[in-house]
C-alpha cells in the first residue's frame, strides 16, 4: 500500500492581530503542513492553533526556535509573512534557513518611502520632486519649495499621517502635528518626514505577483473619488479598471521597473500609482497583499482566492490565474469624526441594496474612533458585486448612505499650534 504524500512545510509569520491571517490560514491549511508564528501575550498561536509564539523583533532567538522545529518536524519549503513588518521578519528569517526570499534592503525600502523615493529616481522612474526633513533638527527654508506638497511619515502605512499643506504656514503646522503622531507611536522609529509636490490626477491601485522580477498583474483596482485632501483617506475600490489595455499594459511596466529598484523579485505587491498628462507616477509599492478586508473582492478562475494563489506561488506550484467574470468593489468605511462610538444605525438598509454581498462593522460599541491623520483604522468595509464597475460604484454608494454612525463627545485637551509659534489647549468633540 502506498503512502500519502507528504504535504509540504510552509513557516507563516503572522504579526498579532493582521487582518491576513485568518484567511491564509484557510489558504495554507489545504496545501501544505503550516507552522504560524505570531508573538503576544493574546496572540493567535494561544488560542488553540499549532504554532510557535516567538519575540519577532529577536531573529537569532527566532531561528532557533525554527530550527528546533525543523529538527521535530522537517525542513520548511517557504516562509510566508504577513502585513510590512511580517514581510521584514519572513525575509530575514528565510535567508537565514538557505530559502529564497527578497534581500532585507529590499523588504526595508518598500516600508521607508524616503529610501524607496530615492531608489525609484536613482533606476530613472518618474518621482515628484521631494526632499526629507529631520523631524528633530532645525528646518531649512520652507517658503521657496513647489506648493501643494504631501507630507508623509517615512514609515507608517493606511495613509496615517499623511497630509496635503499648500503653504509655508500649513507645512510648519503639518509638522507640529505629524511629531505629536509619531510620538504616541512605538512603531514610528524613523523620526524623518518626506515631503513631495502633490501629484494631482486619477489613483489605482495594482495587485501583483513577481516571479523572477516579471510582474504578473492579477487585479487593478480603480478609485472612483478624488484623492486631492487634505487628507488621504481610502475608500472605494473597484475592480475590473476602466482603463483601456494600453494603459494597464504600462501601470504594469512602470511598476515593475519601480519593484525591480527596490531590488523585490519574488511574491506579492501591492502598488498604488497616480496617472495624469505628465506620465505614471508610482506612490508606492508594498510586498504583500492588499490591506485589510478588501483580498475579498478578488476571485481568480475556479474560485481562487488571492490568498490561495500567492500560497501556491510560495509553494512553488505553477498556478493559471484568470479573473472571473463581472465588477467587485469594497468601499472601507471612514471614520466621520473623533468620539466614542454608541450605535451605528441603517445596516439593515444597507443591506438590503441590491448588490450588496456583505457588510462588516469592525468597530464595537464604546471604542474611540479617531480619524486621519492620527487615525489608524477603518468602520468596517462593505462588500459589493454587480455586472460593470458603474454599477458596483454606486451600489456602494447607495448602501453608505443609509449608515449612520452615532458618536458621544470625546473630551481630550488637544494642543493646537497657534499662528503666533504659541500654543493653546482645545477640547475635542465629534462632529454635529
Amino acid at each position: 500500500m502506498r503512502e500519502p504524500l507528504k504535504k509540504p512545510r510552509l513557516l507563516l509569520i503572522a504579526p498579532f492581530g493582521s487582518y491576513r491571517t485568518a484567511p491564509f490560514l484557510a489558504a495554507a491549511g489545504a496545501r501544505a503542513d503550516v507552522v504560524l508564528v505570531s508573538e503576544g501575550t493574546a496572540n493567535i498561536v494561544e488560542s488553540g492553533l499549532p504554532g510557535l509564539r516567538l519575540p519577532l523583533h529577536d531573529l537569532d532567538a527566532c531561528e532557533r526556535a525554527i530550527r528546533e522545529e525543523m529538527d521535530r518536524g522537517g525542513a520548511f519549503l517557504a516562509v510566508l509573512g504577513l502585513d510590512d513588518w511580517g514581510t521584514e521578519v519572513a525575509g530575514a528569517l528565510a535567508l537565514r534557513l538557505g530559502l529564497a526570499a527578497n534581500p532585507p534592503q529590499a523588504l526595508e525600502i518598500a516600508r521607508r518611502k524616503d529610501r524607496a523615493r530615492a531608489a525609484l529616481q536613482a533606476a530613472g522612474v518618474p518621482v515628484p520632486w521631494h526632499r526629507v526633513l529631520a523631524l528633530d533638527a532645525p528646518l531649512p527654508a520652507l517658503h521657496d519649495l513647489p506648493y501643494p506638497l504631501v507630507l508623509k511619515p517615512v514609515a507608517l502605512s493606511g495613509s496615517r499621517g499623511v497630509m496635503r499643506v499648500d503653504d509655508e504656514a500649513g507645512l510648519r503646522a503639518g509638522l507640529t502635528r505629524l511629531r505629536a503622531i509619531l510620538g504616541h507611536d512605538e512603531r514610528a522609529v524613523w523620526n524623518r518626514a518626506l515631503i513631495e509636490r502633490f501629484v494631482p490626477g486619477f489613483e489605482i491601485a495594482l495587485e501583483g505577483l513577481l516571479t523572477g522580477g516579471v510582474l504578473q498583474t492579477l487585479a487593478i483596482f480603480d478609485k472612483p473619488e478624488p484623492l486631492d485632501g487634505p487628507f488621504f483617506e481610502e475608500t472605494f475600490y473597484i475592480t475590473p479598471s476602466r482603463l483601456d489595455a494600453a494603459t494597464r499594459e504600462r501601470v504594469r511596466e512602470v511598476v515593475e521597473r519601480g519593484a525591480r529598484a527596490y531590488g523585490l523579485h519574488e511574491g506579492p505587491i501591492h502598488a498604488e500609482c497616480r496617472l495624469n498628462a505628465e506620465g505614471i507616477w508610482v506612490i508606492e509599492i508594498a510586498a504583500r497583499t492588499i490591506g485589510g478586508l478588501c483580498a475579498r473582492l478578488l476571485r481568480f478562475g475556479t474560485g481562487l482566492s488571492l490568498e490561495d494563489v500567492v500560497v501556491r506561488h510560495a509553494l512553488k506550484e505553477a498556478v493559471t490565474v484568470s479573473a472571473r467574470a463581472g465588477a467587485a468593489g469594497v468601499l472601507m468605511i471612514p471614520i466621520p469624526g473623533l468620539g466614542i462610538l454608541k450605535r451605528v444605525e441603517g445596516l439593515m438598509a444597507a443591506d438590503r441594496v441590491p448588490g450588496v454581498v456583505e457588510i462588516v462593522i469592525d468597530a464595537r460599541e464604546g471604542q474611540e474612533l479617531v480619524p486621519l491623520p492620527e487615525g489608524a483604522s477603518y468602520l468596517g468595509f462593505v462588500f459589493a458585486q454587480g455586472p460593470d464597475p458603474t454599477a458596483v460604484y454606486e451600489t456602494l454608494r447607495t448602501a453608505h448612505g443609509h449608515l449612520r454612525f452615532v458618536l458621544a463627545p470625546l473630551w481630550r485637551p488637544a494642543v493646537i499650534p497657534a499662528a503666533t509659534g504659541a500654543t493653546r489647549i482645545a477640547t475635542a468633540t465629534p462632529p454635529a
